[in-house]
């Protein structure tokens, strides 16, 4: 089993940064993929960032290439999503994964999921 737990959301405009953290154990963090999610209300959860096992490739949704940024620290067993730039429609509840392919983009291929951290960007 892989226990994620997620922090570092909150109140920000329009704009402003925020850097998210998810902290895992359980099983050997350094050999999954991690990834972020997010899902605003009334709306589909949606892909938003993956990292591969190493750090070496990343993959990012359109809507947030060149604003976020998604790293990991394999010795802290933690995954950060550095976000800048943010809009109102990055509002959402922000969920990190793991358990899967590097690349994967659907949440049905992840097999472990945080509780999730609100973001909410204020215009």
């Amino acid at each position: 089993q892989v226990q994620l737990v997620e922090s570092g959301g909150g109140l920000v405009q329009t704009g402003g940064s925020l850097r998210l953290s998810c902290a895992a154990s359980g099983r050997t963090f350094s050999s999954y993929a991690m990834a972020w999610f997010r899902q605003a209300p009334g709306k589909e959860r949606e892909f938003v960032a993956t990292i591969n096992w190493s750090g070496g490739s990343t993959y990012y949704a359109d809507s947030v290439k060149g604003r976020f940024t998604i790293s990991r620290d394999n010795a802290k067993n933690t995954v950060y999503l550095q976000m800048n730039s943010l809009k109102p429609e990055d509002t959402a509840v922000y969920y990190c994964a793991t358990g899967s392919v590097a690349g994967a983009r659907r949440s049905m291929q992840y097999a472990y999921w945080g509780q999730g951290t609100q973001v909410t960007v204020s215009s």
